[in-house]
């Protein structure tokens, strides 16, 4: 069996102290470029593995970062994409950065003492929340804590802590302008949880835009999952069978509510046209194509990570959305406002 190799055989190898090969290890500042330049190669020659444990008692350091989900484990992994470009993000940056990245879910029954626990006995640097809901205590429990958070969203009530989030309402306010332009006149929507900031703001964008072209809300309200869309659609149907557009607040229940249309006998978009938001991969490929707003998840996973990284990147930050007009709205339909 191959011996593994120790912290001295790489002093050894480089000629200098096992103290000063440890500080070198350990990415002290204290050491000299050409000695740090020795030490780096003896530990590629010889395949030298630090013992973490050690290394994060020297430096105070876990070269961690956890990414906390407060989502059902079927939601992040296999219902909704977006999260995908969000994980997707936040790994570029945390492997640029030389850290390890730890995701963790409190799912819906609040278990988010477990992350507290792991998060404040100094297992990770710091902490990313990647989806706001309005009631969840983990970032003021974890800030009150010294441990450094950044919130995937704007926070629900009055804080200080980082965050990145999207245009939510303008994206919202865009969509629901662009039905309004082709005369649509009984627009409802498909709104998403009202706990959470993304449902939130796309509500209010939504209402802000009727409330100015002298429109009145048709409102029922889903879960971001393709059934609750479904079962929204039927509802608004059933509510008020003149309607003749609607905004969902994600791609998913837009789905649902196209295949509920379908089933109802609308035709999409002649008898109804259909806005979504996110632009998920599914939606250039629905029936019709599904105009949406896209948000870019990627860059802001990027941007969540970057923050929590860097001490220094603390404002508040709204990243653009997008209107991405496809068959799903487009129709000859022109109407006296």
């Amino acid at each position: 069996m191959r011996v593994r190799p120790t912290l001295e055989k790489v002093a050894a190898r480089a000629g200098v102290s096992r103290a000063t090969a440890s500080r070198v290890v350990n990415g002290s500042s204290r050491v000299a470029p050409q000695i740090r330049e020795a030490v780096n190669r003896a530990v590629e020659e010889l395949g030298y593995v630090p013992n973490q444990a050690a290394r994060s008692l020297v430096t105070q350091r876990a070269d961690s970062i956890a990414l906390v989900f407060p989502e059902p484990a079927t939601r992040v992994f296999s219902d909704d994409p977006t999260f995908a470009g969000i994980i997707r993000g936040v790994s570029m940056e945390i492997e640029k950065a030389d850290k390890q990245l730890v995701l963790m879910l409190t799912g819906p029954d609040g278990g988010y003492h477990r992350v507290e626990r792991y998060a404040t006995n100094g297992h990770v640097d710091g902490v990313i929340i990647a989806s706001m809901h309005g009631t969840d205590p983990l970032p003021g429990i974890l800030s009150r804590r010294g441990v450094p958070v950044v919130c995937g969203g704007r926070p629900g009530v009055p804080s200080e802590l980082p965050y990145v989030d999207m245009d939510n309402s303008g994206g919202a306010e865009r969509a629901v302008q662009h039905l309004v332009e082709q005369g649509r006149r009984r627009i409802a929507t498909i709104a998403g949880p009202q706990d959470m900031i993304a449902g939130i703001d796309r509500l209010s964008g939504y209402r802000n835009v009727l409330r100015d072209s002298d429109r009145r809300s048709i409102v029922a309200v889903g879960d971001f999952t393709r059934e609750s869309g479904a079962v929204a659609m039927r509802q608004l149907l059933a509510d008020d069978p003149e309607l003749d557009a609607v905004f969902v607040a994600n791609d998913l229940m837009a789905l649902g509510a196209l295949r509920a249309l379908r089933r109802a006998g609308r035709r999409v978009p002649d008898d109804v046209a259909v806005v979504g938001f996110d632009d998920i991969p599914a939606a250039a490929y629905a029936e019709p194509p599904l105009t949406t707003v896209r948000q870019p998840t990627v860059e802001m996973g990027q941007r969540l990570a970057r923050m929590v990284l860097d001490p220094g990147e603390r404002a508040p930050l709204v990243l653009p959305t997008e209107l991405v007009v496809r068959e799903s709205t487009k129709t000859p339909l022109r109407r006296a406002p």
